[in-house]
């Protein structure tokens, strides 16, 4: 019943008319909190929702029986309501006669319908509902600009969709959704750690920043930087003859071994908990090879103070998953996303595009941030 294929939004190649599981985001115009208003406690999130919000929260409850009424096996498991944006899960049971974003579509509709019948003094606008589903969506932006707010739509003209890779991304939906109104409170508790910086310049290279920028002040820097492979030099005696190694061989030959197998890797991990145990200490790595990701990884779960490089790139709506979203509320994590990341050199004649250049870029860049000991500047929030 899962479908396994990228994320969003509206995936070129996809069948929405197929059988799968969907998160589903909507949009309030302008970004208009009107659905719902927000506790102020994160240990007991609270979400009172509006005369609006109570329209969209109904028709979301009516959405199946209405398609299964039409022959369309369709489950709603999920929804809330934020102040100013809308998350449903929605799972088709088996394919349909019409595309997921038909059934999304309607909602939306019966949703504005109901929201300037029953919310707003709605007077019929020059155009015709009729007329406006004829125009082109850009000649619909155009005219809807010109309109007071009480003639567009409740939602944006567009959604987004996330489409579930099987029962346990499915989980993490549902989750993800229950979640949401405890995020958002802790953004507005500790803003200082959950700054969405989309323009920081460190050392010349531009960056889109989220989580806790004083990070970077740390007097101590330390990048983690391992290679998917290990060096002879970095073997034991005992993996040596273990992989069949002999010891005239060149000490920088790459072996077959992972690295994060090996005793060296160990010990360094050690190390670099030892540096971060010791006070003023915050590792910085992309977190790309298993060694790098290990040491996110401990980060994360200990509450290690991080600068995390990514090559997602970091927009005005952006947010982290789960882990990395309760390190950056509890001031432990900064994420970085460098700006043209692909348009930089190629690494060894391999396109900067590839992984492999983007690992060593990341990398350089990591370098980069560990020895820069002047003033980040933030350009624009």
């Amino acid at each position: 019943m899962l479908i396994s294929s990228p994320y969003r939004p509206h995936n070129p190649g996809h069948d929405y008319y197929e059988a799968g599981a969907y998160l589903i985001t909507l949009v309030v115009t302008e970004r208009e909190r009107c659905l719902s208003t927000l506790g102020t406690d994160a240990r007991q999130p609270s979400v009172a929702l509006s005369p609006t919000g109570r329209i969209v929260s109904e028709e979301w409850e009516k959405t199946a029986a209405i398609q299964r009424e039409k022959g369309r096996k369709i489950r709603t498991l999920a929804q809330v309501c934020m102040p100013g944006h809308w998350h449903g899960v929605i799972v088709v049971e088996e394919r349909m006669d019409i595309a997921l974003g038909t059934i999304i579509n309607a909602f939306k509709s019966v949703c504005t319908s109901r929201w300037r019948r029953e919310v707003t003094a709605y007077v019929q606008p020059p155009c015709t509902a009729a007329m406006i589903r004829r125009m082109s969506k850009e000649a619909r932006r155009t005219y809807y600009a010109s309109r007071p707010r009480i003639e567009r739509p409740l939602f944006d003209d567009d959604y987004d969709d996330t489409i579930c890779i099987d029962s346990d991304h499915l989980q993490r939906m549902l989750t993800y959704v229950a979640d949401n109104p405890r995020r958002a409170i802790l953004r507005q508790l500790h803003p200082q750690f959950m700054q969405r910086c989309l323009h920081v310049i460190i050392g010349g290279e531009d960056y889109a920043a989220f989580g806790n920028l004083f990070l970077f002040r740390w007097a101590n820097k330390v990048q983690v930087f391992c290679h998917r492979k290990a060096r002879l030099a970095q073997l034991s005696p005992a993996e040596r003859q273990q992989h069949g190694y002999t010891y005239d061989a060149l000490p920088t030959l790459t072996t077959t071994v992972p690295y994060e197998s090996t005793l060296h890797f160990q010990h360094q991990r050690e190390a670099w908990i030892s540096q971060i145990l010791a006070g003023a200490t915050v590792l910085v790595t992309p977190g790309i090879s298993k060694g790098e990701l290990t040491m996110k990884n401990d980060c994360l779960s200990h509450g290690y103070p991080l600068i995390h490089l990514q090559a997602e790139p970091i927009g005005p709506y952006w947010k982290p998953e789960q882990s990395r979203f309760e390190a950056c509320a509890n001031g432990r994590l900064l994420i970085l996303a460098p700006w043209h990341l692909d348009d930089k050199s190629p690494v060894n004649g391999i396109p900067a595009t590839s992984d492999y250049s983007r690992f060593h870029n990341l990398n350089t860049l990591a370098a980069q941030i560990c020895s820069f000991d002047g003033e980040a500047r933030i350009v624009g929030l």
